[in-house]
């Protein structure tokens, strides 16, 4: 039986869009997601509502007019081709999304309190971070964190962890209370598994667990277009299938003042970040190209 945290790739389609989560699907206040998916030459016309949206391309480029602004986006061919360009588009907007050789797109989502204006991130902007050791490595794209890119709310990242490395988004953290150490963030996240060499579809599994005052229960095989609702507890890992790398975006946004990605380790688990001092990070990363 699947978790009410859960959305299959699929489940949650309306037209164009083949993922669509809101705060009212997901059960919170802040954080959404849509992937958009548009032939050769097609395009949609979208308002931003309550929301700031961050568009990333997951394939394909696109071309995105917001209110008189036109922003290009060069895009990539896979998740696994490293860091794309990134559109953001304020709160309140009349938008669209056109693509003349057709793709696939995130749009991310946070509630918004201030208009900010529509702006163009370049994929060379954006910070890649090798983080973890051993099985552990995984290589993260901070290209809508709170320490890189100026936003009201939304904290946006993706994560490539190669194949066969089963200990990704570890140690087990949380983010579910506003205090001097820790933010409340509601989480997303959106999944991709690359094919094997013979072409073959993958998999991987994401944990989610809570704490005595705050159960949570989520043990899920994710697949490439699979969803896990993070809205508290501690989650990790995340592990991917050997031979078959993962991709995961996560989409957070939360109602502190602060804008912060503020985490607390499980404390049986945090003493394993000392032994990355004494290993090799994955020589496969950074990942820069589809292989």
């Amino acid at each position: 039986m699947f978790s009410k945290y859960y959305v299959p790739a699929g489940s949650s389609a309306d037209g164009d869009f083949t993922t669509v989560v809101t705060p009212e699907s997901a059960g919170w206040a802040e954080s959404s997601l849509w992937t958009l998916e548009l032939a050769p030459g097609a395009n949609v016309h979208l308002q931003s509502g309550e929301n700031e949206i961050v568009v990333v391309p997951l394939s394909g480029s696109a071309v995105i007019v917001a209110e008189g602004t036109e922003i290009a986006l060069t895009g990539r061919a896979s998740v696994f081709d490293g860091p794309s360009d990134f559109a953001y588009i304020g709160r309140d907007s009349d938008y669209t999304v056109a693509s003349a050789g057709g793709g696939r797109f995130a749009l991310c989502g946070a509630r918004a309190g201030a208009k900010l204006p529509h702006r163009y991130g370049p994929a060379s902007g954006v910070a890649v971070e090798l983080r973890g050791a051993g099985n552990c490595s995984r290589q993260v794209h901070n290209f809508a964190t709170a320490d890189t890119f100026e936003a009201d709310s939304i904290i946006a990242c993706e994560v490539i962890t190669p194949g066969g490395n089963w200990w990704s988004s570890y140690p087990s953290h949380k983010h579910d209370e506003n205090s001097d150490v820790e933010s409340a963030l509601e989480e997303i996240y959106y999944f991709e598994i690359d094919r094997s060499p013979t072409g073959t579809e993958g998999f991987g599994y994401h944990r989610v667990y809570g704490t005595a005052e705050r159960p949570i229960e989520v043990l899920e095989e994710v697949r490439s277009g699979d969803v896990v609702l993070v809205p508290h507890g501690y989650h990790g890992p995340s592990i991917a299938a050997p031979g078959h790398h993962m991709y995961y975006l996560n989409v957070m946004a939360g109602s502190g003042e602060i804008r912060a990605w503020n985490i607390c380790d499980d404390p049986q688990h945090t003493w394993l970040r000392g032994s990355w001092d004494h290993q090799d990070i994955d020589p496969r990363l950074p990942l820069q190209s589809h292989n």
